[in-house]
């Protein structure tokens, strides 16, 4: 069935035994007309899947008196919810600033291990994104079977922990995944100072960040993800130009002479470097939100597998092309851009990995948005009411930009103690608890993957040493090395710093 809220936003809860066909007229209400499902099936045996999954409607807006053109604009930019968006969604959310701190990842640990741990990260990042799919589509099917309607809400992250694991378990999870979020919204007003500065240091960073704290405002007009389908490409266009530009920038230079790549120079570095990768592979905290805005939502792990072997294909050129080239230099200084020589291509990269920050920012803020509208009463009511109740959430993320503006230092930070738990940790645990007993495992929805034989043990295996792995190298090492560097920043610029890694430094 459908609900429709006094927004306009349309959510869809997968009605087994109905067709569903919609009307949307020019004023944002809806009308809802039923038919016959000609395959009479009941309750939970739709919902476990046993038939195909049933496809949320495309939007068949009733656009009278409105010109073709008109229609087919609305069409393109607004009404995302196929795999696709899912996919330039996922790959805009996985891949952004992190392209150009992962060189100094690799000055950090050296080519063999940072490589390696690229590929572990990821690999890790995409099994764990499954599970959320896995615990998505079961939260689905079981409410829908008991009859239980979302009435116009979002499904989130927490919400989607707590049906399966519990009150505790879910302020845990909020608890991560707010923070995470508010975490990557800081890092990308940051990362905005830190490139604009590049290009024009007639600013120190600070006042950039005051401009683009302001600036991010506008992404409270952006009502859901289903919005974001024009502003994900261009994020994604955005950091595959910058990423290949880099790699040809690099190769062209040439070795700098009296380049050395000495690798780990301590363990410090080693896990510091490490953090920023974990970090670069857990965009997670946003996956729930992205599930409920696409019309198939089961088809959302293997999406989001090939969004991750995208990022790849511009983390690890870049990343492997500029430690080549400038070797233990890339310590000096976490943003690479900052390396390579002044040209109108740089500056070309610049403008457009701001753009693709800005993208990020409303991507990963939506999703405090609406926690935010839910706790305050504002989730359903008209726009003009929802939309500006957004404020305060943008105000208090400007507000800790600027208290502490460590480009890619935060991303360890956040990649240590953060992102460890909401996209490794958390998703393993509730997974094991979801299907610990017999019965839960012969009811689910979704059954483990092919190419692990189906087989329940394995899964739990997997998820097993991923809980361990990441508490012990992520949270503990990487924990202990990022607080570490994270104090000799403070202690170096200080708090509210004007310019983080300036030459001379200020602050």
């Amino acid at each position: 069935m459908l609900a429709n809220d006094s927004t306009g936003t349309l959510e869809h809860d997968q009605a087994p035994n109905s067709f569903v066909r919609i009307h949307m007229v020019a004023s944002a209400t809806a009308t809802v007309t039923e038919f016959p499902n000609p395959k009479e099936s009941s309750g939970l045996e739709a919902a476990k899947g046993e038939l195909h999954e049933p496809e949320r409607p495309h939007l068949q807006v009733d656009n009278t008196g409105h010109s073709k053109f008109r229609q087919a604009v609305d069409k393109f930019l607004w009404r995302g919810g196929s795999g696709w968006d899912a996919l330039l969604n996922s790959a805009s959310a996985q891949v952004g600033q992190v392209i150009l701190t992962i060189p100094t990842s690799l000055a950090q640990m050296g080519f063999t291990s940072g490589i390696l741990m690229q590929l572990m990260c990821a690999v890790m990042g995409v099994w764990t994104a499954y599970l959320l799919c896995v615990l998505y589509n079961e939260f689905n099917a079981q409410r829908q079977s008991a009859g239980i309607k979302d009435n116009g809400r979002v499904t989130q992250y927490h919400e989607v922990v707590e049906y399966f694991a519990g009150r505790w378990m879910r302020r845990a999870a909020l608890f991560f995944n707010i923070i995470s979020l508010i975490g990557l919204g800081v890092v990308q007003i940051v990362a905005c100072a830190s490139d604009v500065y590049i290009m024009n240091p007639s600013l120190n960073k600070r006042d950039w960040a005051l401009v683009f704290g302001g600036l991010s405002l506008l992404t409270i007009l952006l009502p859901s993800f289903h919005n974001y389908r024009v502003w994900s490409f261009l994020g994604l266009l955005a950091t595959t130009y910058t990423s290949w530009y880099m790699v040809g920038a690099s190769v062209d230079k040439g070795r700098v002479p009296h380049t050395v790549h000495n690798g780990p120079s301590g363990l410090r570095d080693w896990f510091v470097g490490f953090t920023n990768i974990l970090f670069a592979y857990g965009g997670h905290s946003i996956t729930v939100e992205i599930m409920h805005a696409m019309w198939r939502p089961r088809r959302f792990g293997w999406i989001y597998g090939i969004a991750t072997l995208y990022v790849l294909t511009l983390t690890l050129p870049d990343s492997i092309s500029m430690y080549w080239a400038y070797g233990n230099s890339l310590l000096k200084g976490s943003n690479a851009l900052a390396h390579l020589d002044k040209s109108n291509a740089r500056d070309t990269a610049i403008v457009l990995m701001v753009i693709h920050q800005c993208v990020a920012f409303g991507l990963f803020t939506l999703p405090v948005y609406f926690m935010w509208e839910k706790a305050i009463g504002t989730h359903t009511k008209p726009y003009w009411i929802r939309l500006p109740s957004r404020i305060p959430v943008v105000l208090v993320i400007w507000f800790f930009a600027l208290l502490v503006p460590f480009f890619s230092l935060l991303n360890s930070i956040f990649g240590a103690l953060l992102t460890s738990f909401a996209t490794y940790i958390i998703p393993s645990v509730v997974y094991i608890i979801t299907f610990r007993k017999q019965e839960a495992r012969q009811n689910a929805v979704m059954k483990p993957p092919a190419f692990i034989g189906r087989s329940w043990n394995i899964a739990f295996a997997i998820n097993i040493f991923i809980i361990f792995s990441i508490l012990t190298i992520g949270v503990g090492f990487g924990g202990w090395a990022s607080i570490a560097a994270f104090r000799a920043s403070v202690s170096q610029y200080k708090v509210f710093g004007a310019c983080y890694q300036c030459a001379p430094a200020s602050g």
